[in-house]
């Protein structure tokens, strides 16, 4: 080795650790420092120096870790300044220490030994490897002791056993230099292995060999987990309890003496390293609380925590109503829905997804939903779409709700609560993302009676008398609700608590601060959460026979490959987006040699699904409208996205159309071939929900005094308007209107209220009032009540503009 680094090697080629300690050296020194150094570079033409450069590199000790010299020596090295250069003027300069940073060391250690969790009875190796002017010698220790005969590079230790765990560190010898290695940890894992079972980790990989193991104690006594990876370097770990780091909990044996109550519940442990992460099994702790029967007594009894609760299944049913025929269009719902189904897959829900219901459709899809509830199920229900509250009943308006719309016209959910509570349900969530504004057309009230039971949970995305609101953007984006709910919907954690801790993440939105709040009303009185397991119990062959009922509604058709006489071979695929949303696709896998020209689409769909030609066979997903599934289907297909599956009712048979021209026709005129096919009714269509009345159990605790048999008319006629502005008390009520549509044009922002009583676009309004009996002569307008939203005076728009301007959204 030579007495100094390469001369000729350019400053800006030193290694990091050479650079970082001569920097050091000069930015320290006040008289033989960096200042001094660029005075005599800047004598110097070849790499001249300015006063501006000094200036420049003044500034750095103005940042973190900043450093004068650092900038220096790299404007140095952009000029072509050498080692050699650098010596010199290191030289001039006097500073010997700084000098001594270019010398090489007498003794260098170039590898170092590496931490290492390994196996009880497997092989260890560390390596510590170094360069000196003369012969290296080696020492090994243990912590201080000198491990016996390790005189090598390499300490090898063929069988480890667990006294061997560790730290180790070599030290190297070079005449009279010596130097030491880094420390490096050796962990040694007892396991026991099956007959035949071996653990094999390639490059280092972790690998979980050691699992954490529920327990049970008592308060006051000692809680051990333990758990443990193979790996190298030794695997870093971080304790968690119900999905919270615990503090200072970074071992691979968790000890906590002493536990009180407030400690039980789900741990688990991550175990990472510089390259990897991963996490063992959950476990459950559950901790007994002792009492003593009385003062001075020797008796005792325990408080148990129950027992890890189950659910004999677990179904949902998620709707989003976004294409009103009457009624503002929404845009949220689709997002909603398909982000909550992908969510509540994860927890082994049975999800039934569905876009665009009628009244009838609705109702028979609830009808379908409740013949999957049996005793012990835990049942959800998410609606997103306009909606109204009435006397405390909510109402959802399915998509081709009259204008104005009563509670014959939709769906009470306490109505359905209803019939959940027969099925002895053990859990009931509904997750209402509408609009509670109350009704003025619909004065009617409920007989809806409920039983005490204390499993039920509402989560409103918005508090009562108040709007919902989505948010509006150029691509599709969730609503408010499910903008934070999607964000802890996989907590493991109560219900309840998850919706707390939705509502504090809404109250943090700017954007509708003091607008819009979740509210939850609950009688949960255990701590069911939507990631219990499912344990099917006494009811399993009725689990069995819901479950084949689910999966008849969600039942792709298989893929197929078409063969036509050309010699050309299409390929037919097909996904779900929703319960009744189909996406095919189509594929060219085989084209003849002489075909110049070859494309296939699908064409004669049945006029029940109203599919516009327009936006079929289309070259993007996106085109077609396929926009959340677009990452998951094949490319270089044709795409054709049909929806509202429901209203199918015939098998689905449609048309697959090639066209093609050969390399030997005189002109391009293409040739056509046809194939139909016919693939039955797939997904949600084999339940026949467009059938106007089935079972239809949800109408019978639906029907209201307002319903098609009770009243006359579905909205009011000419004779029953009265002008708007007529009367002090209509103008009292103006004053308080608020507008259903509402829009911001910065970056993301509220598009509008997610539903409303009375859905806008006319001049007139009429308040329809129920007083029993019925006439026709009953409609009058109500002082105390809040009029319909309407957009179509001067003053409302200059309202809107007040609201916007009081709606700042931040950018996120």
């Amino acid at each position: 080795m030579s007495d100094s680094l390469e001369r000729s090697t350019k400053i800006n080629s030193l290694k990091e650790p050479v650079v970082k300690r001569l920097c050091e050296v000069l930015d320290k020194s006040s008289t033989k420092g960096w200042r001094k150094l660029g005075e005599i570079v800047g004598n110097d033409r070849r790499f001249k120096v300015s006063s501006d450069d000094m200036e420049m590199c003044s500034l750095k000790v103005l940042e973190l870790e900043g450093s004068p010299s650092l900038m220096l020596l790299r404007l140095m090295g952009e000029r072509g300044c050498t080692t050699g250069h650098l010596m010199d003027y290191l030289q001039t300069l006097g500073n010997s220490e700084a000098l001594q940073c270019l010398k090489p060391p007498a003794l260098q250690i170039l590898i170092q030994p590496q931490s290492v969790s390994i196996i009880c009875g497997h092989n260890l190796r560390l390596s510590c490897h170094a360069v000196g002017k003369s012969p290296v010698q080696y020492q090994w220790f243990k912590s201080k002791e000198e491990v016996p005969n390790s005189f090598s590079p390499d300490l090898v230790i063929s069988p480890v056993q667990m006294k061997d765990a560790g730290f180790y560190i070599c030290r190297v010898n070079c005449g009279d230099a010596f130097e030491f290695s880094h420390w490096a940890q050796v962990d040694v894992l007892n396991v026991t292995l099956c007959y035949g079972q071996s653990y094999h980790f390639l490059d280092g990989r972790q690998k979980v060999v050691i699992q954490p193991q529920s327990q049970r104690l008592h308060v006051g006594e000692d809680l051990q987990l333990e758990c443990g990876a193979v790996g190298r370097p030794i695997p870093r770990y971080q304790w968690h309890r119900n999905g919270v780091p615990i503090p200072n909990s970074t071992k691979r044996k968790l000890m906590i003496p002493h536990v009180m109550q407030e400690q039980q519940g789900r741990y688990r442990c991550e175990i990472s390293s510089s390259s990897e992460r991963m996490w063992t099994n959950e476990v459950d702790v559950v901790i007994d609380d002792i009492y003593a029967i009385g003062e001075g007594s020797n008796e005792f009894f325990l408080n148990s925590i129950p027992e890890q609760l189950y659910a004999t299944d677990k179904v949902a049913l998620l709707i989003g109503n976004l294409s009103y025929q009457n009624h503002p269009q929404l845009k949220a719902p689709m997002v909603d829905v398909y982000d909550l189904t992908n969510l509540l897959r994860q927890l082994n829900f049975k999800v039934v997804s569905l876009l665009d219901l009628t009244e009838s459709e609705m109702r028979n899809a609830v009808d379908e939903f409740l013949l999957l509830l049996h005793k012990g199920v835990y049942g959800l229900l998410y609606y997103a779409g306009h909606g109204y509250e009435n006397y405390g009943n909510s109402f959802m308006v399915p998509v081709d709700a009259p204008n104005p719309y009563r509670s014959a016209n939709c769906l009470c959910v306490q109505s359905i609560l209803k019939l959940m509570q027969e099925k002895e349900t053990d859990l009931n969530v509904f997750l209402l993302d509408m609009c509670r504004k109350r009704n003025i057309h619909d004065d009617s009230t409920s007989n809806v009676v409920l039983r005490v039971t204390a499993n039920i949970v509402f989560g409103y995305a918005t508090c009562q008398d108040a709007e919902a609101f989505e948010l509006s953007s150029t691509g599709f984006t969730n609503g408010v609700f499910v903008k934070f709910l999607k964000k802890r919907l996989l907590d493991d954690e109560k219900i309840t608590v998850v919706l707390d801790r939705v509502a504090e993440d809404m109250g943090q939105f700017d954007a509708t601060k003091g607008k819009q709040a979740l509210e939850i009303r609950s009688s949960l009185s255990e701590r069911r959460a939507l990631t219990d397991p499912i344990l099917p119990g006494d009811s399993a062959d009725l689990a069995h026979a819901h479950s084949r009922q689910w999966a008849k509604a969600h039942e792709l058709p298989e893929s197929m490959c078409l063969n036509f006489d050309c010699g050309a071979q299409i390929k037919l695929g097909f996904a779900a987006e929703f319960s009744n949303v189909l996406v095919i696709y189509t594929h060219i896998v085989k084209k003849p040699t002489d075909m110049s020209f070859c494309q296939a689409h699908v064409t004669d769909f049945s006029q029940d699904l109203d599919v516009d030609p327009k936006l079929m066979n289309r070259e993007t997903p996106e085109e077609t409208g396929i926009y959340l599934l677009s990452s998951s289907l094949p490319q270089h297909c044709l795409y054709t996205r049909l929806s509202s599956l429901q209203k199918l009712r015939e098998e689905l048979v449609f048309t697959v159309c090639l066209q093609g021209t050969f390399t030997a026709m005189d002109d391009d005129h293409p040739i056509h071939w046809t194939k139909s096919v016919n693939i039955g009714k797939p997904l949600i269509a084999r339940l026949d929900l467009h059938r106007a009345m089935r079972r239809n159990s949800c109408l019978q605790t639906c029907l209201m005094p307002h319903s098609p048999s009770h009243s006359p008319c579905h909205s009011p006629g000419p004779e029953h308007r009265h002008h708007l502005y007529h009367g002090s008390h209509q103008a009292q009520d103006y004053n308080r209107l608020s507008p259903q549509h509402r829009y911001l044009d910065i970056g993301e922002h509220l598009q509008g209220a997610v539903g409303g009583c009375g859905d806008i676009y006319y001049e007139n309004l009429s308040q329809c009032r129920y007083d029993p009996p019925y006439t026709s002569g009953g409609l009058s307008s109500s002082p105390g009540r809040l009029s319909i939203p309407i957009e179509t005076t001067d003053d409302i728009n200059e309202l809107q503009t007040v609201f916007i301007n009081s709606l700042q959204l931040q950018p996120q």
